[in-house]
């Protein structure tokens, strides 16, 4: 079996429907993709115990996300042990939130193994891309010091194009967003930090 990666991830048990549901965020949000229950981190078939588990992942699409997320639930038989594929696919009404610390609730991205909290300009990108209106982009002057501040530092994050051009955040936040939708600028989410650089 293949491990964990962009669209693939294991659990071994849903124990809580909560943060389950930032997985069916992230696939949901992203490009798709399947949860393997009953399945320890190193691959290995533990097999589910009841059927708890489609109730919690009912639970997490359900209730757990704002809006829904669509899912399919196939069960699988490997060496008499029953796992679940929760096949989660990818949205058209992006961004879906779930729920994170202090009652908030928050949109998840996957990348790579991981679901990563989605930044604010994520956020924007996919409220943009699928708005049915066309997005209409002019080059005024904070654009052009984004693009000198990008030529000259290679990549930066948000914080680092409001402080630097002393911007407000929320200008910020649609200029690099817009950019993003037209295919200017691209971005790299790691852990801590989501970088935006020039599109070669």
């Amino acid at each position: 079996m293949q491990g964990e990666n962009q669209h693939l991830d294991f659990k071994f048990e849903i124990a809580d429907a909560r943060k389950i549901a930032r997985t069916f965020s992230a696939f949901a949000n992203t490009s798709g993709g399947r949860l393997l229950i009953g399945v320890k981190d190193n691959g290995n078939i533990s097999g589910i115990r009841t059927d708890e588990e489609v109730y919690m992942a009912e639970a997490a699409a359900h209730l757990y996300c704002k809006p829904e997320v669509e899912f399919k639930i196939v069960p699988h038989k490997i060496n008499n042990k029953t796992i679940l594929e929760i096949i989660i696919y990818e949205s058209k009404i992006k961004p879906h939130m779930a729920p994170w610390k202090d009652k908030e609730w928050k949109a998840f991205v996957r990348v790579g193994n991981q679901n990563f909290l989605a930044d604010k300009v994520l956020v924007e990108v996919w409220k943009s891309k699928f708005q049915k209106e066309k997005l209409l982009v002019r080059y005024d002057d904070y654009e052009q010091k984004l693009f000198a501040l990008l030529r000259e530092k290679n990549e930066i994050t948000l914080d680092d194009y409001i402080n630097h051009w002393k911007i407000k955040p929320y200008l910020a936040v649609k200029i690099l967003s817009n950019l993003i939708t037209i295919d200017i600028v691209d971005l790299r989410i790691t852990e801590n930090e989501t970088f935006y650089s020039l599109k070669v």
